[in-house]
């Protein structure tokens, strides 16, 4: 608390935060791209010239972890916490949402007297009091959910001259979506005309599929193919294709990589800025090809799903030569470094990660002695009687990471010394290492687990966000998640757990798609050209009523004039209530849930 009063002291007193050795900051997270996708880590297929420099000129971190998919890793980078201790657990299904008391990395550089600013992918919560610009950050251009083209991003949206949220309106981009994140960070840092030090964060949302890139950049990966056949003959020639594309989204990152140094030197930011550069969970494509030593991709427990490359390059940061550090490490120990090294107070909440700034000045020469757990909420899945959905964070899905030893669902255990590749159990040869990890596991489920399953409430009526939108992404423990969904009519349905600001009269406003759509409710859309590429048709679904469910409100009606929604109106108390829509056909039987409700507090 003292630190930060003399930080904000300084800054009202005109004072350069610069001048106090507060060092900016840009953190680069690409993603699905895993610890393979680099020439420097031997990939046979995939150049990335910019990348090997930075490498080259960075701490290295070769036993550095993440959760295996992108919601639990952005979750813990934020908050410094585990994804079962943030509520961050999954990429959708109303488990995105990380809990709102929490301070982010951006609250912290924010309140030191930081520039903040944010672009690309958050995917952390669409709606208040989740979304960037309520977690801390000041200039905001994203894309809700996912990945481009989710459910609740602007319709067809194809990686080309898209439209995003900029500072919490839609705007038109020119471009392709890497190239204006990286374009728009570097005009946000021109623009500013303080000498105020800034945080920059910028997850991509490449190479994570649809695998859209310009045509070029898939040039140089067949003719790789082609010189190294044995690399990709087993592939059949879709998988090839997609194949080619991903790593192409790869070589595109690496050129901006390379534009983003040019600007930093240009503008003399180089020297005065910590740049890190790290991906959100393991390969989708390695074990089709090249997986870097490793078993396992995305999704899996296996270290290919969540060990990936972090590089961290500060040249005036005093933190000795360029090397390989090869400690245990977690994601959710960036937040307390960063905090270290730029000077930041800690928050006052539970950090799960610790610093690691004596580690990377030399000051230590090694991290204290320490298990990580590894885990995620799992997709929800359709169950074998009447199509349940169901969302299951459990501890035997967990791993449990050790010195080279890896405790796999509560029941297998590795050695990767000698099975790097973890092909063999030997749990039963190694009882004592077995009970040790199984007792750390059992204490940290024993934690977390009362508190694990409560949903996140999103808030509307707030001024914050007055009209919102609801979309099925939010519904608890169902997957809805993809606009090919939507267009396929899935037949599915979920809940909104709500927290009602004001009390006031509300308008709820059902569709199945979304406004800027134009399609009406048992409208289909036809088969849709992209850039990159063409979108089969939809299936038109034979909407004629539609019910909502609010608290003990229950009321069933008719679609709009204009046949594009179902509007209904209700009066509702401040407090938390549970929101269910249907569409129904002629006869009231039920279709699907609302994809879409626009609410507005009147």
């Amino acid at each position: 608390m003292r630190l930060l009063l003399i930080t904000l002291l300084l800054f009202s007193w005109g004072i350069p935060l610069q001048a106090q050795n507060h060092p900016n900051v840009i953190l680069i997270m690409s993603d699905d791209q895993g610890y393979g996708e680099l020439s420097c880590h031997g990939n046979p297929l995939l150049k990335t010239p910019n990348l090997d420099q930075l490498a080259s000129e960075s701490i290295r971190l070769t036993d550095f972890h993440v959760a295996p998919m992108c919601t639990p890793t952005r979750g813990q980078l934020m908050s410094g916490q585990d994804a079962f201790r943030n509520a961050a657990m999954n990429v959708s299904s109303g488990r995105t949402l990380m809990r709102p008391g929490l301070k982010t990395m951006a609250d912290q550089f924010q309140a030191a007297g930081y520039r903040t600013g944010m672009f690309g992918k958050w995917h952390l919560g669409d709606n208040y009091p989740f979304r960037p610009q309520d977690r801390g950050f000041q200039e905001t251009l994203w894309f809700p959910s996912s990945h481009i083209s989710a459910v609740p991003d602007f319709w067809i949206n194809d990686y080309f001259d898209d439209t995003y949220l900029h500072n919490g309106h839609r705007e038109k981009q020119s471009g392709y979506c890497t190239d204006v994140f990286f374009r728009e960070m570097k005009n946000w840092i021109r623009s500013q005309k303080t000498s105020q030090p800034f945080f920059a964060y910028l997850p991509l949302n490449a190479p994570h599929g649809p695998l859209y890139v310009p045509d070029h950049y898939r040039r140089p990966i067949e003719a790789a193919m082609q010189q190294h056949p044995e690399v990709v003959k087993h592939l059949k020639p879709q998988r090839k294709r997609a194949l080619t594309s991903y790593l192409a989204m790869c070589a595109n990152i690496d050129e901006n990589i390379g534009k983003l140094e040019q600007f930093l030197s240009d503008a003399d930011l180089r020297n005065d800025t910590v740049v890190i550069f790290l991906t959100d969970n393991g390969s989708t494509m390695g074990p089709d090809y090249f997986n870097a030593g490793m078993r396992g991709k995305k999704v899996t427990l296996w270290e290919g799903g969540h060990r990936v490359p972090c590089f961290i390059r500060w040249p005036n940061g005093k933190l000795g030569p360029a090397r390989d550090l090869n400690d245990l490490i977690h994601v959710q120990d960036l937040f307390p470094t960063l905090c270290e090294l730029c000077g930041l107070p800690l928050p006052e909440q539970r950090l799960d990660g610790m610093s690691l700034v004596p580690r990377l000045r030399g000051e230590v020469e090694a991290l204290p002695d320490r298990m990580l757990v590894i885990d995620y909420s799992r997709m929800p899945f359709v169950g074998n009687k009447k199509s349940t959905y169901l969302s299951y964070p459990r501890k035997e899905g967990a791993a449990v990471l050790w010195k080279r030893w890896r405790w796999l669902e509560n029941r297998e255990l590795y050695d990767l010394t000698s099975d790097p590749l973890q092909q063999t159990n030997i749990a039963d040869q190694h009882p004592e290492v077995v009970e040790k990890m199984q007792a750390h596991l059992d204490q940290w489920w024993q934690e977390l687990q009362p508190a694990v399953g409560e949903p996140q409430r999103v808030v509307i009526g707030h001024d914050a966000e007055n009209p919102s939108l609801l979309t099925a992404c939010e519904w608890l423990d169902v997957f809805v998640d993809q606009q090919g969904q939507v267009r396929r009519g899935i037949k599915r349905n979920g809940s909104w757990h709500l927290t009602i600001a004001e009390p006031g009269d509300y308008e709820f406003e059902l569709r199945r798609w979304p406004r800027e759509s134009g399609l009406k409710l048992s409208e289909n859309t036809p088969a849709i050209k992209v850039t990159d590429g063409q979108l089969p048709p939809g299936v038109a679904l034979p909407v004629a009523k539609g019910r909502l469910r609010i608290g003990s409100f229950d009321a069933t009606a008719k679609p709009a004039a204009d046949g594009q929604s179902i509007k209904i109106e209700t009066p509702l108390k401040q407090g938390q209530l549970e929101l269910k829509t249907w569409l129904l056909d002629e006869q009231g039987k039920e279709i699907c849930g609302a994809y879409y409700v626009y609410v507005k507090r009147k």
